[in-house]
């Protein structure tokens, strides 16, 4: 009888001690929510300058510089502002979405060239940003909504999850695997497989830093595995809660730019 009352004493012990462990367990979609907030909504605002850099299948580059501003709006709701300061074909040209959460997000492009503010249909989204590698929805993120997700496998640094559309006639990928930093939740790498299972698009974070507190992408490349082409962004003066003002986050500022953009 003692034996049996220091086994189940034994028992006992080892299941309240496991159960904060097992609570503290994370399911696939709370690990989504986590990495899109630690990517897309540090701070209440934030600012930073890019260089981007384009490399062509034959080594050959060009690059495009810009400020991005992004303003937290109620709920998860956002809104982005960039405006181009270089080289001159795209200079003054400027992008603005309004991230929606829940539904289609709006987006605006302003070509000085054409004096034409064009409106961006949300079946363009993923379509190539200003001829680089990256899409126009990598700038304000997808929705955590429009996929299904499925955590395949936990490594010591990081949460490796599969993703499937939920609506496939919108998107250009089958399905795609990222991975997730456990420490800071943010995306290491995320790969897109077509509809045969071929990987054909590659996106990572090359360099992290901690910046007013937040952990921040500050080097990101995109690939086309297919073409041989590759994109570099590189992030630089990056701050957050600097207190932007709403009316920045309009149409009107699409052919003006506001002063914080410092063109």
């Amino acid at each position: 009888m003692r034996a049996f009352r220091t086994m189940l004493l034994a028992l006992f012990t080892l299941l309240l001690f496991a159960a904060p462990l097992l609570a503290a367990e994370l399911t696939a979609q709370e690990i989504v929510e986590k990495a899109n907030r630690a990517s897309y909504y540090a701070g209440k605002d934030g600012k930073a300058d890019i260089t981007m850099t384009i490399t062509a299948p034959d080594g050959s580059t060009r690059s495009r510089e810009f400020t991005m501003l992004r303003l937290n709006d109620q709920g998860e709701d956002q809104k982005f502002y960039v405006y181009f300061k270089e080289p001159a074909d795209v200079r003054k040209m400027a992008y603005l979405v309004w991230k929606n959460a829940g539904r289609d997000d709006d987006r605006w492009l302003w070509l000085p060239a054409l004096n034409l503010k064009k409106r961006i249909a949300p079946g363009d989204k993923r379509t190539s940003f200003v001829g680089s590698d990256f899409f126009y929805e990598d700038v304000s993120g997808r929705g955590t909504h429009e996929d299904t997700h499925q955590l395949v496998e936990e490594t010591d640094q990081a949460y490796v999850l599969r993703n499937e559309p939920k609506d496939a006639n919108s998107v250009e990928f089958a399905w795609y695997q990222v991975w997730i930093d456990k420490q800071n939740f943010l995306p290491l790498k995320a790969i897109y497989y077509d509809r045969q299972g071929q990987a054909y698009r590659q996106v990572e974070a090359l360099k992290v830093q901690t910046i007013d507190g937040h952990p921040t992408v500050t080097e990101a490349k995109a690939a086309d595995l297919r073409a041989g082409t590759s994109t570099v962004n590189s992030f630089s003066n990056v701050s957050y809660d600097i207190g932007l003002n709403p009316r920045i986050f309009t149409e009107r500022f699409l052919r003006r730019p506001p002063r914080e953009v410092g063109n």
